[in-house]
């Protein structure tokens, strides 16, 4: 997200340390330029040098982001943000054998072949202009240029295995992405009696191309017993190479209406035109053009000054691929909210249903390797509830349940009809307690997190045991301008499965991170 420049002189400044000697630091500062206060800066950065649980890893990155502002009367303003990515991560640990648990410092992938390479820049100008009639104009340009590189060896273990030897694959893609996006949006605003109208009309352009390649293969198997690493594939074999140029070009309307304070209105159409072009390893080339208009929809009543209800509608479109139809999506949503007089709470509820079509996942092929593959049609149900409340002047508490049920209704593979999604539980729970002491500079904090159980794959042949895990967190004011923050996730280390085809994954163990942040 990018950061616009404020005026006003502002400064910020960390460092923190912690587990798996994860070191980062980082800088946000801004000011005004001249004199009469109508240019302004922003310059932020993070730089991060840390290793991972498992051995032979690292996850490096460092980000810089400045911008100018200006503003040269209270209607108008311009900025120009730039902002820089570089990340040198290793993805994972290789997997750990399916025969039983195993340390979480293990590796059973290969130090020479575990990469994760991100470098993205992008330069973003924005423009506002306000006609003091109650129409507004803005316009948004965003131009951006992204590579992002991984490789990884892991190992494809069986139940049926003896001895100590396992087999192993490699995996990998590389990608660029170029994108120019751009919208300019009208926006109305005006009162009729006790009826307030917010008019948006908008017009946004798109033009992206991405060339992505991904390899797969065999690699030498390890002894797990004495491991013992072999080095980087000899040669790669490149199973997919694509090149996928696609414009878009969409206008679209939304009107807000609200009736005495009471009734808010919200209805949108959005109509999208992709032309899209793709040329394999082959060198075939195909095209298709598609134009997709989607609604949304909202009803918001304020039953009293506590209580609100709503009920909403959108539909969405996800850019397609040659030869394959639009992910598309449709949702209804119910909902209320309760904040109670004489109280700092806040209680939400919320119940929707989701049905999306020609979605793609990702399915782990008899033989190992990863290919996407297309659901005609799936649906999600599900339940929220929220609420946060200050039950004492030093002591409040924040929870959250969810229920969800997926199912995928149509698919090509009959087999997977009536199935639930992968990585999706139907059970989540949080709930955190805040205690801040009597001299207002020091507090603690407790949180638990259960997720139920689900399934590993898309065959719903295999599920993970539902799991409860502890967070805390410290902060205490040394300053009237400098804080330290301590946090320490997964407060037990509790190890379970939170993955498993031909490996074994699992979740991040206990990790502890100390923060000193200082304002001026």
């Amino acid at each position: 997200m990018s950061k616009r420049p404020r005026f006003e002189r502002f400064g910020e400044g960390y460092l923190s340390y912690g587990s798996f000697d994860a070191k980062e630091a980082g800088l946000d500062v801004g000011d005004t330029l001249n004199a009469d206060e109508t240019v302004a800066y922003r310059f932020t950065g993070t730089i991060r040098d840390s290793d991972r649980e498992y051995d032979h890893s690292k996850d490096n990155n460092g980000f810089l982001m400045g911008g100018l502002a200006w503003e040269p009367t209270a209607y108008t303003s311009a900025s120009v943000i730039f902002d820089y990515l570089k990340r040198d991560d290793t993805p994972n640990s290789g997997g750990y054998p399916l025969d039983r648990e195993y340390d979480r410092s293990d590796f059973f992938g290969e130090p020479g072949f575990n990469y994760h390479d991100v470098e993205r820049s992008s330069i973003t100008g924005q423009l506002t202009h306000d006609f003091n009639n109650g129409l507004t104009l803005r316009g948004n340009l965003r131009y951006s240029d992204l590579t992002d590189d991984f490789g990884y060896v892991y190992i494809t273990d069986s139940a049926a295995r003896v001895g100590s030897v396992v087999d192993r694959d490699y995996f990998g893609t590389d990608n660029e992405a170029q994108e120019l996006i751009g919208n300019a949006i009208l926006q109305y605003d005006a009162r009729f009696d006790r009826v307030d109208s917010s008019t948006l009309v908008g017009v946004e352009y798109r033009d992206a191309s991405t060339e992505d390649s991904s390899f797969y293969g065999d690699a030498t198997s390890i002894d797990i017993a004495n491991p013992v690493f072999s080095g980087a594939p000899s040669s790669l074999n490149v199973y997919s190479s694509n090149k996928q140029d696609f414009t878009t070009e969409s206008v679209f309307l939304t009107q807000n209406l609200s009736f005495y304070d009471r009734f808010i209105v919200t209805a949108g159409v959005r109509n999208d035109s992709m032309d899209v072009s793709s040329t394999n390893m082959d060198g075939v080339r195909d095209s298709d053009d598609f134009s997709e208009t989607s609604l949304r929809g909202a009803l918001t009543y304020r039953v009293t000054d506590e209580i609100s209800t709503y009920i909403s509608m959108v539909e969405s479109v996800a850019p397609p691929t040659i030869g394959v139809d639009p992910e598309r999506g449709e949702q209804y949503e119910i909902g209320a909210k309760y904040s109670p007089f004489g109280t700092n709470a806040l209680f939400s509820a919320a119940i929707y249903d989701l049905t999306r079509d020609d979605v793609t996942i990702s399915v782990v092929q008899d033989n190992g390797v990863i290919e996407r593959e297309t659901v005609g049609e799936s649906r999600v149900r599900g339940l929220d509830l929220e609420a946060k409340a200050e039950l004492t002047d030093s002591f409040s508490v924040a929870g959250g349940y969810s229920y969800m049920e997926s199912e995928v209704v149509r698919d090509s593979n009959a087999a997977r009809e009536g199935n639930e999604f992968t990585a999706a539980p139907k059970h989540t729970a949080s709930l955190w307690g805040y205690y801040t002491l009597p001299s207002q500079d020091m507090s603690v904090g407790l949180g638990a997190r259960y997720i139920g159980s689900y399934y590993f794959d898309a065959a719903n042949t295999s599920k993970s045991s539902a799991a409860t895990l502890f967070d805390a967190a410290f902060s205490y004011q040394l300053t009237k301008d400098a804080d330290l923050a301590v946090n320490v996730s997964n407060l037990l280390d509790e190890q379970h499965v939170v993955g498993s085809s031909t490996a074994d994954y699992y979740n991040p163990g206990r990790e502890i991170s100390a923060k000193v942040s200082y304002r001026w």
